[in-house]
């Protein structure tokens, strides 16, 4: 079974979707077979690197009032709790490109789980730890901390390297009507959309699978 997983760094939603689709797959133990590949998504795109406020962000883009962003975030944060992903208190969006360049140069390496990893460390130093993921400072911590060559990751974040690539899956993505995330779509025909809970995605899963 080939599952990618469409996301950005940026979307909180995306953070829950994945530990869900985590939980679902450790349940489901050998009954299913599966490549996770994670793929690019940018919900702001033009973001400048070093971020805007978020509440004044969401305001301007969603029409969203203060008391409705801390609505939201309390039910993020209580979400969150249920299946064990913190979110901190954040008060900026940031840019989330190079850390998409990074996941790309992580999917192909192959080490087990290097993208899965790198992935997690990415959301949790986005919504855990309020930490910006344009600055290069931040993406080297985190590419060391996954055990990555902190070298290497340096000279792609220098450069233009894999900005074709990316640009090209999100185009990709994009065509092929995928215009929110997270999303997950599993032998590139069924589509599971938005922070499924755990119990969801063990069913979606597993019959899909008996289904091939």
């Amino acid at each position: 079974m080939r599952i990618d997983f469409i996301s950005d760094i940026a979307c909180p939603w995306c953070a829950l979707g994945l530990v869900s689709l985590e939980k679902a797959l450790s349940q489901l133990g050998n009954e299913i077979v599966y490549e996770l590949h994670f793929q690019p998504f940018e919900l702001n795109p033009d973001m400048p690197r070093e971020g805007k406020n978020l509440a004044e962000y969401l305001g301007t883009k969603y029409g969203m009032s203060v008391a409705q962003i801390n609505a939201s975030h309390e039910q993020l944060r209580q979400r969150g709790q249920s299946i064990g992903f913190v979110f901190g208190h954040r008060e900026f969006i940031w840019n989330t490109f190079d850390a998409h360049r990074l996941l790309y140069w992580a999917g192909l390496s192959d080490k087990k789980d290097a993208q899965w990893k790198l992935k997690l460390a990415l959301l949790r130093a986005y919504h855990t730890d309020a930490k910006n993921p344009s600055d290069p400072d931040v993406l080297l911590a985190l590419v060391e901390e996954v055990g990555f060559d902190k070298a290497q990751a340096q000279a792609i974040l220098q450069s233009e390297a894999y900005t074709k690539e990316v640009r090209e899956l999100e185009s990709q993505w994009h065509q092929a009507g995928i215009n929110a995330v997270p999303s997950i779509v599993i032998n590139r025909q069924h589509l599971l959309q938005g922070a499924q809970p755990v119990e969801t995605l063990v069913t979606a899963l597993r019959q899909l699978n008996s289904a091939h």
